[in-house]
């Protein structure tokens, strides 16, 4: 069950994270950024900055080192001006990666965007190559261990919110929703106090590949790690899943 498991791989994805604060808030700084010179310093006016705050603060973002990056993008009307790009490809196997980045560089992140799939003998693909094979929702995992509401109360919380689905797996409960109807529901959940493990807008893939041989998982390990390693890259999404 485990490696079929969405709740095992967000744990996995958040045991990276941990290890990589540094990675998590250059992240964020951008975000901040863009949001800032998109639609002003105050969160109460900019929807976008209130969202990029409250993600900031879930990954333990100190609160002066946010409102810094306000402060400063607010301020320097010099500072690098950055831009959402998304590359789609595949790795071993055909498997489907979407890999979106911030960058004030787009031929730096293109040639390490290439450089990673090359290294894992993947290719880099056409935009829509891959991207039909997701749907793009919001997704809320819960840890049954973190979570005193029964099941039936809480999916019928989480339905009255306006959410699309509930489902139970072994060892945790998946929510998901509209894009537009995320921040309802996860304010409701919030709001009846539910702990939530992970909490998202994401890309979930229509169906999985399987991968078993021992040089399709290592390439596509290399895959991750190098897009891992580049501070332009915010969000790596795949169809791929471990027997």
């Amino acid at each position: 069950m485990s490696g079929h498991s969405k709740f095992a791989n967000i744990k996995h994805k958040k045991e990276k994270n941990d290890a990589a604060k540094g990675k998590i808030f250059t992240i964020i700084g951008r975000e901040i950024a863009v949001a800032v010179k998109e639609g002003g310093p105050d969160p109460n006016n900019n929807y976008k900055l209130a969202q990029i705050i409250q993600k900031a603060k879930a990954n333990n973002m100190p609160n002066d080192t946010i409102e810094r990056g306000i402060k400063k993008a607010s301020g320097d009307a010099n500072s690098a001006n950055y831009e959402y790009c998304t590359y789609e490809g595949y790795g071993p196997s055909g498997t489907a990666i979407i890999v979106k980045c911030l960058t004030d560089n787009k031929n730096r992140t293109a040639a390490d965007v290439r450089n990673a799939f090359t290294k894992g003998q993947g290719s880099v693909g056409t935009q829509g190559c891959v991207s039909y094979m997701f749907d793009e929702k919001g997704q809320i995992l819960i840890d049954k261990e973190e979570c005193d509401m029964d099941a039936d109360d809480l999916m019928m919380q989480a339905l009255d919110a306006g959410a699309e689905d509930f489902s139970e797996e072994e060892d945790s409960f998946e929510i998901t929703t509209a894009p537009a109807d995320f921040d309802a529901v996860n304010n409701a959940l919030k709001e009846a106090g539910v702990k939530m493990a992970s909490a998202e807008v994401t890309m979930i893939p229509q169906t999985y590949v399987t991968l078993t041989d021992e040089a399709d998982l290592n390439n596509i390990q290399r895959i991750f790690d190098l897009l891992d390693e580049s501070d332009d890259v915010q969000e790596v999404y795949h169809n791929f899943r471990e027997e």
